[in-house]
Parts: C-alpha cells; sequence; structure tokens
C-alpha cells in the first residue's frame, strides 16, 4: 500500500489546526559541508571534519566554524529555532511539521526545540509504517513528500536557504505570495550571543527586535533582485537572486492591487 503525497497534506489539515513547516536543514552531511559546529561537542564536530576530509567532491576541507556562523552562513540549531519562532510570537501548542532528513544528534539536539514547541509533526505520524515503504531507500521521493507539505503550509520558514527552500519560497510566491519567513541567519547571531553571554534575555524587547528584523522577510510581493552592480561575466548570476526563489514578475499574473490584497 502507497500514500499519495497529497493525502498527508489533507491529513494535517483533519485536524483543524494551521501549520508551520519547517525545513529544518540540521542534518549530518549540511552540517559538515558548510563547517557549522556551534552547539556540537567535540566529538560530533570531529565527526564532521572527518566526514568533510573524506568526502571528495567537497572541494573545500579547512573552514572557520566561527567565522562561517558570524557571516550567516550556518543553519539554524533547533535551540535556534525555537528561540527565534517564540520571538515572533507563535505560541507553543503551534503544530511544526518537520521539514528534514535524520537531526543530526537525535534527541539531544532536537528536544530544544521541542521543548518550547512540543507540538512536532513527522512522516511518521502523518503515516503508517506500510505507507511509508514506498519511500524508504528513495531521498528524492522522501524531500518531495516534505516539498508538498512545506507548499501548502500556512507558514514556511527554512533555517538554511538551500535548494529546496527557495524552490518552495518560489512556489510560494507563485501561489500567491504564501507566508514565507526567511531567517535573517546574520542578523540574528548577535541577538543569540547576547543571550548566551547574558546581556539579553528572553522577552518583550527581545520580540521587538527580532519582530522588527523580519518584517519586511515574509514572502510579500517584491521584485526579483538583480545583480551586485559593478560585478562582471559568472559572478553577475552568482549574485543575482534565483528565479526559482523568486519569479515575479515575470511569472507572476494579476494586478498590483490584487498582488498586495494576497
Amino acid at each position: 500500500m502507497t500514500v499519495k503525497k497529497q493525502r498527508l497534506v489533507d491529513r494535517l489539515r483533519s485536524r483543524g489546526e494551521r501549520y508551520i513547516a519547517l525545513h529544518l536543514r540540521y542534518e549530518k552531511d549540511m552540517l559538515s559541508f558548510t563547517g557549522c559546529a556551534y552547539g556540537l561537542t567535540d566529538a560530533e564536530s570531529e565527526e564532521l571534519r572527518i566526514l568533510r576530509e573524506t568526502t571528495n567532491y567537497w572541494k573545500v576541507k579547512k573552514i572557520n566554524s566561527t567565522e562561517q556562523r558570524i557571516g550567516g552562513f550556518c543553519p539554524l540549531t533547533p535551540k535556534e529555532v525555537g528561540i527565534f519562532l517564540q520571538a515572533l510570537g507563535f505560541p507553543p501548542s503551534t503544530p511544526i511539521y518537520i521539514a528534514a532528513g535524520e537531526i543530526y544528534g537525535g534527541n539531544t539536539h532536537l528536544s530544544e526545540l521541542s521543548s518550547r514547541f512540543p507540538n512536532l509533526i513527522f512522516k511518521e505520524s502523518l503515516a503508517t509504517p506500510e505507507e511509508l515503504k514506498a519511500f524508504n531507500n528513495h531521498a528524492s521521493q522522501n524531500a518531495a513528500v516534505d516539498y508538498i507539505i512545506s507548499v501548502e503550509s500556512d507558514v514556511f520558514v527554512p533555517s538554511y536557504s538551500g535548494n529546496m527552500a527557495r524552490a518552495v519560497e518560489g512556489h510560494r510566491r507563485f501561489l500567491g505570495h504564501r507566508k514565507t519567513i526567511d531567517p535573517d541567519r546574520k542578523g540574528l547571531v548577535g541577538i543569540f550571543d547576547k543571550l548566551e553571554t547574558g546581556r539579553l534575555v528572553e522577552g518583550m524587547a527581545l520580540s521587538q527586535m527580532v519582530q522588527r528584523m523580519h518584517k519586511n522577510r515574509q514572502g510579500a510581493p517584491r521584485k526579483r533582485q538583480g545583480p551586485l552592480p559593478g560585478v562582471k561575466g559568472r559572478a553577475r548570476f552568482r549574485t543575482e537572486e534565483s528565479f526559482y526563489e523568486n519569479p515575479y514578475p515575470e511569472c507572476i499574473c494579476g494586478s498590483r492591487s490584487k498582488l498586495e490584497r494576497t
């Protein structure tokens, strides 16, 4: 017996609650590839370093984890995601679908999110083991399930701006600029560090800072950003916003007033 991907969305909707789809890129290969070790034990950091060293098609072997994080190039940790969503005003009871592979460190790290938002939902809680058999050992089909549930969610939040996150955001824009909250990872690092050192505490002041920072990062209509001025050649294309991330205006029809109402 197999399960249609859309059926999982229907099961989520049948619970009668709005849900967030969280693309939580806290997976072993992603952390190793980006060289991000913040919040990990020494043993975990070493395991990721060895994986990066022994993966031949990853060209960059030595990465400064601290510089990566300060530059905003690291996925948010489960703990950081929890602080972020709470600061945005989402209540602890909010259903959150985890669109991701196996979380590195398992419940040890995931508990830092579930302690704030206990209503976490996984594919395994939406479908029976028999239904999920068709997806075993098929990474692309598993990703397709997450993709569809993310596109159909009330709010989509990516913890890292990878290919799937950009594609989901672009698809949601095409469907009417559905709410997509894109974390300002570089800006958030300063806030998280202040919390860590006690220079800032969680509460109203923190919420106001985070909400101001993300007022214009929620998927509202805007034209696709062009390349940086003065950049030429192939670098010009690398600095231009991806069409798949934002197909507006070429592939989104309708009057300006209509877009602004969505």
